[in-house]
């Protein structure tokens, strides 16, 4: 049966890329480096902002301490809510209220497993109400350097912590489902032996459908009854 559902941040609650590259580039240009479309793509979609902005500036020459990296992490995080805030509306994709409603009518848990900052995922779940839909988090802080999404550790950590909160569960990757829109994201949870729904949010359907185990265009398409009669 299915017994948890594991969701990522940026591209499945969130419809923030465009803001992401933004502040993304403007650090760049702040240190007197160059923007490139191609290497954000690369090097930052389904990956966390730590990973995203050591690879980029690694690229360019720069030597990457962890006290330079904080610092422009702090200085991002900031930028990114300020912005968010200044926004008429949250761009939380269609469906997500009525989705985690339904998984909570269920009694099925739900959590968060990204390398977004932890900071940045508790203002817009605030901000959108959501924050107690989603019991399970794994963010940027809890993942080592190296060990990000395509690895399989955060959606391994995240399952510990859903047997933890449930001891009763008994919860098995198997048993679980993940909810990505991002190449990365969908081989970190089939690693972890997570099956996987891919949303053609970031990806088009047809490259997503190679890689997940169901795809749909919107999350709103996701059918939960039939997702559960199916691990049934």
């Amino acid at each position: 049966m299915l017994k948890a559902v594991f969701l990522e941040f940026r591209g499945v609650i969130i419809r923030d890329e465009a803001l992401r590259r933004g502040l993304v580039d403007a650090l760049l240009l702040g240190e007197n480096l160059r923007p490139n479309a191609a290497d954000f793509v690369q090097m930052c979609r389904g990956r966390g902002d730590h990973t995203c902005l050591q690879g980029l500036l690694t690229q360019r020459g720069r030597v990457v301490t962890e006290d330079y990296l904080n610092k422009l992490l702090a200085k991002q995080s900031g930028q990114y809510c300020q912005q968010l805030a200044d926004l008429e509306r949250l761009p939380i994709y269609p469906g997500l209220t009525d989705w985690l409603y339904q998984l909570k009518v269920t009694q099925i848990p739900a959590g968060i497993v990204t390398a977004a900052q932890r900071q940045d995922v508790e203002w817009v779940l605030a901000q959108a109400n959501l924050s107690d839909s989603l019991a399970i988090w794994v963010t940027d802080e809890d993942i080592a350097l190296g060990r990000d999404k395509p690895a399989a550790a955060p959606y391994q950590l995240a399952l510990t912590r859903l047997n933890e909160q449930h001891p009763t569960l008994q919860a098995k990757p198997e048993d679980c489902l993940a909810i990505e829109a991002s190449f990365n994201g969908i081989a970190a949870a089939q690693a972890a032996g997570v099956p996987v729904a891919g949303v053609a949010h970031q990806y088009p359907y047809r490259m997503i459908q190679r890689r997940a185990d169901w795809v749909v265009d919107y999350l709103n398409e996701l059918d939960l009854d039939w997702l559960r009669k199916e691990y049934g």
